[in-house]
């Protein structure tokens, strides 16, 4: 019901938004739509279910019986009893050897030394390992959103640049045609316009088929039957910080955590553990063994009483035990220790790139003014017979590469920003 209400808002929020979907709501949508977060709530039901099967514990504990023994010797009356209980007439047949006995008994716990705290303790953490562990595997399919999203934006900024690029081409080859006709332009100078036309024309066929390839998987992430349109995400939106707050690191803190109460646990072991029973039983003998001598009738018994009890065992492990969890703590201090370092590692990688294309996106966009320039002149030249037209088509290639460049340069930065964001989820 959860996943559905999420999904209904995100399609109110589409349309609201006249069919535009953020890189947010893509990884919103795509961490909603994944099968491994239905793993959160079955993990819920299950530690909720362990934390009360830990807790009946404490319920009074009723257990049945049923009983029979053949016993190779039982009480008797010593033989000078037996002698002059026989002289005064008394006959004393003994206990019998085949003895019955049909009971129930009732304990309640008092006091267990902490062990159900503690074991209700560590379910919750383990429950809460499983989530942090879910949560890690949910926040690895934004690094996959980010690739995709960014991928048709390059696509899609690529295609815009291809159609201006035509429309570029189509200009050109118009005033080539009419150059033919007046006589200043070869044929092949009219050809050679057309081919670089058409070459353009299937390089949009090639990015327009990439493109729906990219846009059908993102679309499967996020469980959408069609994609709406990206929208393209502004730099100032994402704040750099050396923060950390990657689910990964609060899945050692938990496993640490974890191991803390499993110490206190085997501290509880240690301690005695008192409770109050009452038991009850119809059978032969009884509690009275003189009656049952001399009677063999099944009698009702019973008895109510407390026990304590110390189980040493655990002093035998213990050593082991502390030793083990020792080396789990050290073990998650690694890492954590490598993977602080990787995320330092990746930011101070991140943080440059961004500077990098920073810098180079101002030197694009002088050098897409000069090359602009370049290509003007090249067309006047061409129209005063000065250069052919394949010095023309140089001129045109350069630009159309000066602005690519300048778009490749805007979204590796855009989404080196954006892996920053992923790197210390900020």
């Amino acid at each position: 019901m959860k996943r559905l209400i999420l999904s209904l808002a995100l399609l109110t929020a589409l349309a609201v938004r006249a069919q535009t979907l953020t890189l947010d709501e893509a990884q919103q949508a795509a961490r909603q739509n994944y099968p491994a977060i239905r793993q959160q709530t079955l993990t819920a039901q299950m530690t909720t279910l362990g934390v009360a099967d830990i807790q009946t514990g404490w319920l009074p504990q009723l257990s049945a019986m049923a009983q029979a023994t053949l016993q190779s010797d039982v009480t008797q009356w010593p033989d000078a009893m037996q002698t002059m209980l026989g002289q005064l007439g008394i006959d004393v047949p003994g206990m019998r050897k085949d003895q019955y006995r049909i009971g129930i008994e009732l304990n309640q716990r008092v006091w267990d030394g902490g062990r159900a705290r503690e074991q209700k303790r560590i379910t919750r953490l383990q429950g809460e390992v499983e989530q942090a562990e879910t949560d890690v595997t949910l926040y690895q399919v934004a690094d996959r959103v980010n690739r995709l999203y960014f991928g048709i934006l390059l696509l899609d900024e690529q295609l815009q640049l291809n159609a201006d690029w035509q429309a570029l081409l189509a200009a050109n080859l118009q005033r080539l045609e009419a150059m033919l006709r007046g006589g200043t332009a070869a044929q092949g100078d009219v050809s050679a316009m057309q081919a670089e036309r058409l070459g353009a024309v299937q390089q949009a066929t090639e990015l327009e088929a990439t493109k729906q390839g990219l846009r059908r998987m993102l679309a499967l992430l996020c469980g959408v039957d069609t994609l709406p349109q990206l929208v393209k995400p502004e730099a100032r939106s994402v704040v750099e910080t050396t923060d950390n707050h990657r689910p990964e690191l609060l899945l050692i803190d938990k496993q640490l955590q974890l191991a803390d109460a499993e110490q206190r646990a085997l501290n509880a072991r240690l301690l005695p553990r008192l409770s109050v029973f009452a038991q009850g039983f119809y059978g032969y003998p009884g509690y009275n063994m003189f009656e049952s001598m001399m009677r063999h009738d099944w009698t009702l018994n019973g008895m109510v009483g407390a026990r304590l009890t110390w189980d040493i065992g655990a002093l035998y492990t213990r050593r082991s035990d502390l030793a083990r969890l020792n080396l789990k703590r050290s073990l998650y201090g690694v890492r954590r220790d490598v993977f602080l370092l990787n995320s330092a590692v990746t930011q101070a990688s991140q943080q440059a790139g961004i500077s990098k294309y920073r810098r180079l996106m101002e030197q694009d966009d002088q050098i897409i003014a000069l090359r602009t320039q370049v290509r003007q002149t090249a067309e006047s030249k061409l129209r005063n017979g000065i250069i052919d037209v394949n010095g023309l088509l140089q001129e045109l290639t350069r630009e159309n590469s000066a602005k690519t460049q300048r778009m490749v340069h805007e979204l590796s930065m855009l989404q080196e920003i954006y892996n920053l964001k992923y790197t210390m989820n900020n």
